[in-house]
C-alpha cells in the first residue's frame, strides 16, 4: 500500500491520498493542475515536502534507486538513451513484446525511427521490467490508437491484478476511467477531491 501525507510541491499544497494493493484510481484535472508534478513527486523526482510510505516503510529509509523502481513513474513523453531498443532492457528475451503488437525483432530497432506511439508502449514494456509495486502513469495511451490502447489497457490491468500493484493513473478520457477504475481523483485549487467514474 503506497501512503500520501500532506505532500506539497512547487504547485501543490497538503496533498493526501492511499493507493491500496490491487487498486486502481484514475486522476484527472484541468492542464497546469498539478497532475504530473504530483506524480513526480511520489517518485521523489521533484523536490517536495510531506511523508510517503510504501507498506508502511517511509520514503527515506528506502535508497532512492530503489524506491523508484518500486514506486515506478511513467512519463507521457519517455527518454531514451542508448541507439537501439534491446539495450533499455535488462532481459529482452523475457519482455512479452508481442503483448503490445511487436515482433522479435523490435529488439534491434534503431530508437529514432520509433512513431510516438511505440515509444509509449515501449515505455510500459520497460516499466513493467522493474516489477513495481506502484504505477504512476501519466497517459500511458495519450498516443495510441483504439488497438494499441486496448491492449495497454489489458496488460496494465493483469498486471495490476496478479502482482497486487497499486496505480494512479492519470487520464482524461472518461470511456477509459469506466474500463479500468472503480475510483476517480480529481485535482483541482491544488486540492484532491472524489469524482464519479461513469
Amino acid at each position: 500500500m503506497l501512503t500520501v501525507e500532506h505532500l506539497s510541491c512547487a504547485v501543490l499544497q497538503d496533498i493526501s491520498l492511499t493507493l491500496r494493493d490491487a487498486q486502481t484510481v484514475c486522476l484527472s484535472g484541468a492542464s497546469g493542475s498539478g497532475k504530473t508534478r504530483l506524480l513526480r513527486a511520489i517518485a521523489d523526482l521533484d523536490l517536495n515536502s510531506g511523508k510517503v510510505m510504501l507498506d508502511g516503510v517511509v520514503r527515506e529509509a528506502i535508497d532512492p534507486c530503489h524506491w523508484r523502481r518500486q514506486v515506478a513513474y511513467l512519463p507521457a513523453e519517455s527518454r531514451w538513451w542508448a541507439q537501439t531498443v534491446g539495450e533499455h532492457f535488462r532481459n529482452p528475451a523475457d519482455v512479452p513484446f508481442e503483448r503490445l503488437g511487436f515482433d522479435g525483432q523490435v529488439t534491434a530497432w534503431k530508437v529514432e525511427r520509433l512513431s510516438s506511439g511505440e515509444r509509449q508502449r515501449l515505455a510500459v514494456l520497460r516499466v513493467l521490467e522493474n516489477r513495481p509495486r506502484v504505477l504512476l502513469l501519466d497517459e500511458p495511451t495519450a498516443n495510441l490508437d483504439a488497438l494499441s490502447t486496448q491492449r495497454v489497457e489489458t496488460l496494465l490491468m493483469e498486471y495490476i491484478t496478479q502482482e497486487k500493484a497499486a496505480c494512479l493513473w492519470v487520464t482524461h478520457a472518461a470511456d477509459q476511467i469506466q474500463r479500468v477504475a472503480r475510483e476517480r481523483l480529481l485535482l483541482e485549487d491544488s486540492q484532491l477531491r472524489l469524482a464519479a467514474v461513469a
